[in-house]
């Protein structure tokens, strides 16, 4: 491989505002991730949420941050990205910030005669409502200033930087939380947006003019022809099936480590070094080696991948099998996941980019409404039937589903498609 031709074609194939929205999105993760990966252990240990009651609330935080793109997405068509990702960062560094605050001392006489539950549901919507803008306007800033033979490449590198913010969130959150408590790790959140708000309002462009030919009512049209495509909606909802066992890395992997295998374990280390440190090391070469993948087949071998892993951990729960299991599930997500991205920015219309790539996170958002709340309730039950064990059986058994379920789809419908 000639290395210069290589990195003239990563300096030439993107415009200067990709490399602008990629590196606010690369601190947007570090400062979502970042409280996620305590958000579950905060609710129960510090607000005093069991974890059924704390899985539904992650649920409702997480379905909403990935079902609102659907209008993100097209207020980010039709405002400009750049004014979209004002509003959300501003709203993200507030909304941070007052879910941290309910944790902290200093604010307990404030919050004493309000319930804690309406109030942090508020702060959560709140949020969700800021961070809804941020993936299509990312989405759509690296789909229009990419040129075409850049553009899997475009998205490979954002995937790539998501999960350097993948991992240094939780990282951080670790090191913020065992000095200071868990509460402060939305603070450090909350100055992670407020900085990226600066870098937008002084850095990013717009490349092109927002979309102002088309009304608020006719783009809310655009999102009727979108949900009456039926194979597509399929699609989606089979992949919220993966999204479901993704996301028990976040529910039920902190409350295993620390209640089963150590109290005192680094469990955000754990999870963000195996998984987003694997990707950070091995997306970039994945995406060359499986880049004449079709984009279905590839989807689908990442979803067999993903599936198997966590017998692993069901056969001898431990750091280590922990760790290879989240290792795997994770090139099986380098596999599937760019190219999932990209599939979405092929169909997309001209001027919809983020209404569409809004559309791209309906089944993260599924997983999270759905998968949240099941993975809190699963390990609470498991927990008190005396066979923790369990949840890793239930998550084979959902990965084996979603990986069936899309082999039919390829098989009935991609083929006459």
């Amino acid at each position: 491989m000639n290395i210069s031709l290589e990195l003239k074609k990563v300096k030439d194939g993107f415009h200067p505002s990709f490399w602008v929205a990629n590196g606010m999105e690369l601190f947007e993760r570090l400062a979502y991730y970042g409280q996620q990966i305590v958000f579950m252990i905060y609710l129960r240990n510090q607000l005093g949420f069991t974890e059924s009651r704390a899985g539904s609330l992650s649920g409702i935080f997480g379905g909403l941050i990935y079902l609102l793109p659907i209008l993100g997405g097209t207020l980010a068509d039709k405002w400009g990205f750049k004014k979209a990702f004002n509003v959300a960062f501003t709203i993200l560094a507030i909304g941070y910030f007052l879910i941290g605050s309910l944790g902290m001392s200093v604010f307990h006489s404030f919050y004493s005669n309000f319930d804690t539950y309406w109030l942090l549901l508020i702060f959560l919507i709140f949020t969700a409502f800021g961070g809804s803008f941020i993936k299509p306007s990312v989405l759509g800033t690296v789909a229009d200033t990419s040129k075409e033979e850049t553009k899997s490449l475009g998205f490979a590198i954002y995937y790539w930087l998501v999960n350097v913010g993948a991992m240094i969130g939780p990282t951080v959150a670790y090191f913020v939380r065992d000095s200071f408590g868990n509460e402060f790790v939305y603070l450090i959140s909350a100055i992670s947006c407020l900085a990226m708000l600066v870098v937008n309002m002084t850095l990013y462009k717009n490349k092109k003019e927002p979309n102002v030919y088309k009304s608020f009512g006719e783009k809310l049209e655009d999102l009727i022809v979108v949900l009456s495509n039926f194979k597509f909606m399929i699609f989606l909802f089979i992949y919220s099936l993966y999204w479901i066992i993704f996301w028990q890395e976040f529910i039920i992997v902190p409350y295993y480590v620390t209640d089963y295998i150590n109290k005192n374990a680094p469990y955000e280390i754990i999870q963000s070094w195996a998984g987003a440190g694997a990707i950070i090391l091995l997306q970039i070469p994945i995406n060359r080696i499986t880049k004449t993948l079709s984009t279905h087949r590839a989807i689908i071998t990442g979803f067999a991948l993903s599936s198997l892993i966590w017998i692993i951990i069901a056969i001898y729960p431990s750091v280590p099998t922990i760790v290879a299991g989240i290792v795997a599930f994770a090139i099986g997500e380098m596999i599937q996941a760019p190219r999932y991205y990209e599939y979405i920015s092929e169909i997309a219309p001209e001027g919809q980019q983020g209404l569409f790539q809004g559309f791209a996170f309906l089944p993260i958002a599924i997983a999270r409404f759905v998968g949240d709340p099941f993975g809190g309730w699963l390990y609470q039950s498991s927990k008190a039937s005396g066979h923790p064990e369990y949840v890793w059986y239930s998550l084979i058994g959902v990965g084996l589903a979603a990986t069936g379920l899309m082999w039919l789809y390829n098989k009935f419908t991609v083929k006459n498609a």
